[in-house]
């Protein structure tokens, strides 16, 4: 339920007269004014011209770019650059943003996440994580080094989830007076689900061991699992990790066989960073498979990485699915790698 404290009182709160903390919150603030100018965008569909209409142009990660994509980047980047932040790494440019790098703080981002989904009215969002600045090599650093991070999803309410290393917060958007209202303080995702998010439709493509994974929650209460999982899937990452932060769950975007996939889809600094960040601020954990998000040193802006990430105990065990690789027919086995 909401508890009446606005995020500009939070901020306030914990930065008190912290010269850092008080350039991180001035950063937060002005993410969430583009997430407010872009909330608007958004909420007006197919009533926005060209929202959804591609360009010629493709992403740092060679995906074509969509109208809304390149708004969205501008919006934030014209916000930003008076501010404290010395540079930005977006998903939409190939090179950083410099602004000023006496300046002692960067920000990496993807500014519409879920963009196939613009047209269908489905959540999408914005996601960032705050760095110290660190030079020419402020965006290699692990995402541990984050001093604050989050996302903002565009549903049927504007929610900002946001972690600045005491916790995850969960803010809404209130219309009437324009500010953004603690609704859930110190979420602890539950350390045990019977929900999964994945693309089942790149199962053909799965190592053994996300095979095997799956393939033992689908025997349901008959498998080794001895129950029954839901499954679910947005297709926009903001959303997934939404759902789970509210009722819990695991995310799987793993690494496949396709050509260009071994590493998985999603950005190391600028997705799997920021969701990371937040999921073990909840209780949660977020990994590669094996490794700890937040202790990978991205040797680049844009590199990819796998994400498994939600409630802990289904994170771990996932783990050890990679470390003890099944010998069996993975998929529908009636028995798995982990026995009754």
């Amino acid at each position: 339920m909401p508890d009446n404290t606005t995020l500009d009182a939070y901020l306030a709160s914990w930065a008190g007269e912290d010269a850092l903390r008080g350039d991180v919150a001035r950063v937060i603030t002005l993410m969430v004014e583009a997430g407010v100018v872009i909330a608007d965008i958004v909420g007006r569909g197919a009533l926005e011209e060209a929202m959804g209409a591609q360009t010629d142009a493709t992403n740092a990660g060679g995906d074509a770019q969509k109208a809304l994509d390149v708004r969205t980047h501008d919006i934030v980047v014209d916000l930003l650059k008076d501010s404290p932040v010395a540079r930005v790494g977006s998903e939409e440019a190939k090179e950083e943003v410099v602004f000023d790098d006496a300046r002692p703080l960067v920000v990496a981002m993807d500014p519409l996440d879920g963009s196939s989904n613009i047209e269908t009215n489905v959540s999408i969002g914005t996601l960032f994580g705050v760095l110290p600045n660190d030079g020419a090599t402020s965006f290699v650093q692990p995402g541990r080094n984050q001093l604050a991070a989050g996302f903002i999803v565009y549903g049927p309410a504007t929610a900002l989830v946001l972690t600045v290393g005491a916790g995850t917060h969960v803010f809404m958007l209130d219309r009437a007076s324009g500010a953004f209202v603690r609704t859930h303080a110190d979420v602890q995702i539950p350390a045990q689900t019977k929900e999964y998010a994945v693309n089942a439709s790149n199962q053909r493509h799965w190592d053994d061991a996300m095979q095997a994974y799956v393939g033992d929650c689908l025997a349901g209460a008959e498998g080794p699992r001895e129950k029954n999982f839901n499954m679910r899937w947005v297709g926009s990452l903001v959303a997934d990790v939404f759902r789970i932060l509210v009722r819990g769950g695991v995310y799987l975007y793993p690494g496949d066989a396709r050509q260009g996939y071994a590493s998985g889809r999603l950005r190391l600094t600028y997705e799997c960073n920021p969701i990371a960040f937040v999921c073990e601020q909840a209780g949660g954990a977020a990994t590669d498979g094996v490794r700890p998000i937040l202790d990978i040193e991205p040797k680049s802006l844009h590199v990819r990485s796998p994400l498994v990430c939600g409630s802990k105990d289904e994170v771990e065990r996932i783990a050890q699915y990679y470390a003890e690789p099944p010998t069996r027919s993975p998929l529908f086995a009636k028995r798995g790698l982990f026995l009754a």
